[in-house]
């Protein structure tokens, strides 16, 4: 079969199942299926329907294409991902924004903690743009350590990172300049609403947000004030319409607080200082 009608018949498929945008997706699961880059891509004139066709059943039933592709970019970066996390969204870059924009002096930063690292995105994120910080990503999955471990290494950065399984900051004695976090924040009543790619495949442990959302902010506030250094902050990725209330329990622990944006225009990113 001739690339381009490949990649018209895989188009069809995923626009029949509802698929947003079917022909660059369909680029995709022929590179994967072939190894190859979206460049080397086009230098593709045949392939053979056996190949690709297990891809595009995958992703006809909805199953995340990043989780077919087994990777995804943040922050310019290529991640590997797996069911084990969540995958690394756009939105949360603005985090990582905002510590720029919090710390103008990079080298101020000497530690970072991210707390429910998954792929490790936001820390190893961070570590690329304050070159004089350690990091220390932590999450209750221990697969999820492991995958963050091992972006790591892909990207060059291990010597500089470490990545433990546990609840929260429990085993942590230190303080840290830059505490970076995305906790699960939907509210349990609302997860099975939401779009079948995240309900059916993303894990629950790192969506789930309690009764109403705000659990996990909970308890990362109180245990803020034994992880942050005097003149660090902590940034911590917001849900839709959870900017006020969160704040409202950073402010009864003596944080100050501030909210930054994402493309949409929705408070994204809240930072907070002693």
């Amino acid at each position: 079969m001739k690339t381009e009608a490949a990649l018209a018949y895989i188009t069809a498929q995923l626009a029949e199942a509802g698929i947003e945008t079917p022909r660059r997706e369909a680029r995709y699961i022929l590179a994967a299926a072939h190894g190859l880059t979206q460049t080397e891509l086009l230098s593709l004139d045949e392939t053979d329907e056996a190949k690709f066709a297990p891809l595009l059943a995958r992703r006809r039933a909805h199953e995340p294409l990043a989780y077919i592709t087994g990777v995804k970019e943040f922050w310019g970066l290529s991640f590997a991902v797996s069911p084990a996390t969540l995958i690394p969204r756009p939105d949360s870059e603005t985090l990582i924004e905002a510590a720029i924009e919090t710390f103008p002096d990079k080298t101020a930063v000497k530690t970072i903690l991210d707390l429910g690292t998954g792929t490790g995105c936001l820390l190893l994120a961070a570590l690329t743009e304050f070159p004089a910080a350690f990091g220390i990503g932590i999450d209750i999955s221990p697969d999820a350590a492991t995958l963050a471990a091992t972006n790591a290494k892909m990207l060059g950065l291990s010597h500089r990172a470490a990545f433990l399984a546990a609840n929260w900051a429990t085993p942590l004695a230190q303080k840290f300049d830059l505490v970076l976090s995305n906790p699960p924040y939907i509210p349990t009543r609302d997860l099975a609403t939401l779009m079948p790619d995240v309900a059916h495949y993303e894990p629950a442990t790192a969506l789930d947000g309690g009764a109403d959302g705000t659990a996990a902010y909970q308890t990362i506030i109180a245990a803020l004030p034994a992880l942050l250094s005097p003149n660090g902050a902590a940034i911590i990725e917001l849900g839709l319409n959870q900017a006020e209330p969160v704040a409202a329990f950073a402010r009864a622990a003596s944080f100050t607080t501030k909210t930054r944006p994402d493309l949409a225009g929705i408070p994204r990113a809240l930072i907070l200082r002693p």
